[in-house]
């Protein structure tokens, strides 16, 4: 298991060039084989911070590449003097600082795993708020932005008085609960009923398209995708045709089941709405039966 820490040492470093010019000039200097230079100290006291100062002699035609190694031997006079270092009594040396600050240990400032921040669970509230009606003094605003057709019904165009009531007409009364409580707690748990999953999933459809609810929309292809067999196919295309679903898969899927089993496709009900209702699909459905038989 990995570390919670990432970095522990911070690395600044710079450089300079310096050009030390007159080298003939040291020889009248004090009579040090060795060429010294005058010792500094910091006088600041240190917090958690290690410097590292070295130099190195460059050469200046770039033949020589520096050492990247470490000494603390001299260089005498003569070393110097006959060296490809000295070019025109002049030389050049690199000074570089290196800082290596310690930082404070990241692992001890994260979060423990079993103190994470719980989930807010307001999409639970307004759920129960929705369904259980407490707070009657109490006006549940609807989420206009989920559906664009409810915000052009309280606040654009099409709202045609200045009456806060908006009548939804042919609709059913669940349908209609099921669509707010997605509106609310984006989920619709009637979808996931065995028993009528599917029928329901067709209504909502119905009703997520007319009010522009795209989100719902997806939800309920997925399970009639999920849920549609021979028998429902003819129906289910139809629906899908009619409320402009865009999953082509669902679509695709149907057309393929009923072209692997046509006569028993025929015989449905939805099939003879299907032929009425949506005659363009016809030239899909001899596509795929004619693929069959090739």
């Amino acid at each position: 298991m990995p570390s919670a820490a990432e970095t522990l040492t911070e690395l600044v470093h710079s450089s300079k060039q310096i050009k030390i010019q007159g080298f003939s000039a040291t020889a009248a200097m004090a009579g040090h084989e060795v060429l010294t230079s005058v010792r500094w100290n910091e006088v600041r006291p240190a917090s958690g911070v290690n410097a590292i100062f070295s130099c190195r002699l460059i050469d200046p035609s770039g033949m020589i590449k520096p050492s990247s190694g470490i000494s603390w031997t001299g260089k005498t006079r003569y070393n110097l003097q006959t060296s490809v270092y000295l070019q025109d009594d002049a030389f050049t040396v690199e000074c570089t600082l290196k800082v290596l600050r310690e930082l404070r240990d990241k692992a001890t400032s994260h979060r423990p795993a079993d103190h994470l921040l719980p989930s807010s669970g307001l999409n639970h509230h307004l759920g129960e708020l929705l369904q259980k009606g407490t707070g009657a003094d109490v006006t549940l605003a609807l989420s206009t932005g989920e559906s664009p057709v409810f915000a052009a019904e309280f606040f654009g165009h099409m709202k045609e008085t200045r009456s806060p009531i908006v009548e939804i007409q042919d609709m059913d009364a669940a349908v209609l609960g099921a669509m707010l409580r997605f509106i609310y707690t984006d989920s619709a748990p009637e979808l996931d009923r065995p028993e009528d999953g599917a029928a329901v999933a067709q209504h909502l459809l119905v009703a997520a398209d007319r009010y522009g609810i795209d989100r719902l929309k997806l939800f309920c292809e997925d399970r009639l995708y999920d849920g549609v067999n021979v028998e429902t196919a003819a129906a289910t295309l139809a629906l899908a045709e009619q409320h402009g679903c865009s999953h082509s898969h669902l679509k695709a899927k149907c057309v393929e089941l009923i072209a692997a089993n046509l006569e028993a496709a025929m015989a449905t009900e939805g099939y003879s709405h299907l032929m009425a209702s949506c005659p363009s699909v016809m030239n899909d459905l001899l596509k795929a039966v004619h693929g069959r038989k090739n």
